[in-house]
């Protein structure tokens, strides 16, 4: 289905960004997910939110006015009065369509009783992220996957290098050696996956675990990149591949075949084909897949030329 994307004049051309989550008891989280899906389409809002017992997450784009909607409605109810959200901006829609989806952990890491509300780490803000990362007694862990933490990281900080956050438990508990110093330092994107990170790590019986309040996102907000220790980019989940300081869009393009976020290097690889494969995954296809997978790029380009979106609403 293609669909014509236009941004909103008020907004100079742009489309405000917001990256949420709040970690609350919330039973009733399934009635709230068809007239949350209304609104958003109704302002024209587009993204994904997860609705689950222990809260919400998600990030969503549109015009400025219909996103300030959807927050609005939002910290109306009683459980969302506090939400918090950052905000950024994107050039083109980096959204295709919006969904609200029912899950049964608004992050998943897949280990029981894990709740944030009960206990987590502690906060620390940007302006003092610096100092504690360059402390000798701390160990500084990302908690993101590999695909993620391949485009950019904190200077000297160690890489599980999970496939998923499910596998991140495991890998905890396999290194006897994050004992060895007395401080834990975790950071991650926006600062959900470090919520639950940081109560499994308490959990575990570490006594000083730190998270970066508001992530990764919040760090690129407000430190300015003369005194950053952030290496790179960060990778966001749409259409913007990733940021820089000042949250500016990065360089990142994604292969439309495995996802993962390619360099201006690996653009230039032989074993890059638009919409088609990349150096990443270049091996793990056959030929069936590639012709189809040349099919839809072929439709997607004959839409783009139209001034539409091959894919979404």
């Amino acid at each position: 289905m293609t669909n014509d994307i236009s941004s909103d004049p008020a907004n100079d051309g742009t489309f405000l960004v917001a990256a949420l989550y709040h970690f609350v008891a919330m039973p009733h989280f399934a009635a709230l997910r068809a007239p949350l899906q209304a609104l958003c389409e109704e302002n024209g809002v587009r993204g994904t939110l997860l609705l689950a017992r222990e809260g919400i997450n998600g990030t969503i784009a549109g015009p400025q006015t219909g996103v300030r909607a959807v927050l609005a409605f939002l910290r109306a109810q009683p459980e969302f009065a506090d939400l918090e959200h950052k905000e950024s901006r994107a050039n083109e829609m980096p959204f295709l369509r919006m969904k609200v989806r029912l899950k049964k952990e608004i992050v998943t890491m897949g280990v029981e009783d894990i709740d944030p509300t009960r206990s987590v780490g502690t906060y620390v803000a940007p302006d003092d992220w610096n100092a504690l990362i360059s402390d000798p007694d701390t160990i500084v862990i990302d908690t993101r996957n590999d695909y993620e933490t391949a485009i950019g990281m904190f200077r000297g900080a160690l890489d599980p290098k999970t496939k998923t956050f499910r596998e991140f438990p495991d890998w905890v508990r396999q290194n006897a050696g994050l004992h060895n110093k007395p401080k834990i330092a975790m950071y991650c994107t926006g600062g959900i996956r470090c919520e639950k990170a940081t109560a499994f790590m308490k959990e575990q019986g570490f006594e000083e675990v730190y998270h970066l309040k508001g992530g990764i996102l919040k760090y690129l907000e407000d430190i300015p990149a003369e005194n950053s220790l952030w290496e790179g980019a960060c990778f966001v989940f749409d259409e913007r591949v990733s940021v820089v300081h000042g949250l500016a869009e990065g360089e990142h393009r994604l292969c439309r075949a495995c996802r993962h976020p390619l360099s201006a290097e690996e653009v230039t690889s032989p074993l890059f084909e638009a919409g088609v494969s990349c150096p990443h995954c270049h091996g793990e296809r056959g030929e069936e897949d590639r012709q189809r997978f040349r099919d839809r790029q072929k439709q997607m380009d004959l839409a783009r030329r139209r001034g539409e979106r091959h894919l979404g609403k």
